[in-house]
């Protein structure tokens, strides 16, 4: 199979940190054109919006979509219109009938459509489903504690109406547990804390349970400052059990089990290859429902004002 022309739309920090090397590294990809309002790759011919992208470039096989998931579903519906294969940074769409749409179209177009959820190819989370799945756990505790003036400085977008908030983040962590619990899990209870001038929390409080009423606990927060807290730990039959750093190292009992490093973003072109070429899908919701339960079930919280 010759390589699969991909375009980019939406060129930003994750894309020259993550996407871009990526590709590079793939031989399934041959990146062939991007469009964005400002930024460009050099060596590529570049446009200022798909619809004109898609005009000029009609050997694009594949799309990956990269702009803030508020603006995502236009640009995913006219590349399936299309006849495009579509890759979904995270979250995958502002809404979950968004989503549930583009899947229809999708399928009505014998287009692959990828949901991506980079946090579920780190490097540990495989290893932790698998001690999961051998033993029976009693607790779980989620810490998603980072500092947003770091990772996200001066967006606008994650702080209005569908950019997440907090979620942002703690859509990783809910990612990898939704992956790795034995069951699925269900929102009892959520306290999400609003700074007065923004639409979107910067803190969430988060309780969940089980069929058999084992309870889940997180904690997500983007105050944080020093070192930054990606960790999952849950107690179980077998031991304590710690997915650190984000899902790149397992530790039982205190012992380092599994380490090594970051290669969340090439696993995700490797899997949308994948799918391309067995002509499937690869569209999981459970993150984005138990961030859409938050919204619904949550007590509002209205706390001190953020400036970046």
């Amino acid at each position: 199979m010759s390589a699969i022309n991909l375009a980019i739309v939406g060129v930003g920090k994750i894309v020259r940190d993550q996407h871009l090397p990526s590709i590079a590294a793939n031989g399934d990809f041959k990146l062939v054109a991007t469009a964005s309002r400002h930024g460009t790759v050099d060596g590529i011919p570049a446009y200022t919006s798909i619809e004109a992208m898609l005009e000029a470039e009609p050997s694009i096989d594949a799309v990956s979509l990269c702009m803030p998931p508020q603006y995502r579903y236009e640009a995913a519906y006219k590349a399936l219109v299309a006849g495009k294969h579509v890759f979904l940074e995270k979250p995958p769409g502002a809404t979950l009938s968004e989503v549930a749409d583009l899947q229809e179209l999708a399928d009505k177009q014998g287009a692959s459509l990828f949901a991506s959820w980079h946090s579920r190819y780190a490097a540990a989370v495989e290893a932790a489903k698998s001690f999961l799945a051998s033993t029976t756990m009693k607790n779980m505790h989620v810490i998603w504690k980072e500092d947003v003036r770091h990772w996200h400085p001066n967006q606008e977008w994650i702080w209005q109406a569908g950019g997440l908030g907090v979620f942002d983040p703690g859509i990783n962590a809910l990612s990898i547990v939704t992956h790795i619990l034995p069951k699925p899990m269900f929102l009892t209870a959520a306290t999400l804390e609003f700074p007065e001038n923004r639409d979107a929390p910067v803190a969430a409080d988060l309780y969940f349970r089980n069929a058999d009423h084992v309870p889940v606990h997180a904690e997500f927060d983007w105050l944080q400052t020093g070192k930054q807290s990606w960790d999952i730990i849950a107690e179980t039959e077998a031991g304590r059990m710690e997915l650190n750093e984000g899902g790149s190292k397992l530790s039982v009992n205190g012992e380092l089990k599994f380490s090594a490093p970051e290669a969340e973003y090439p696993a995700l072109y490797r899997r949308f290859a994948e799918i391309i070429k067995a002509g499937t899908s690869d569209v999981d919701l459970a993150p984005l429902r138990h961030v859409a339960d938050a919204f619904m079930l949550g007590k509002r919280k209205v706390v001190d004002a953020f400036y970046d």
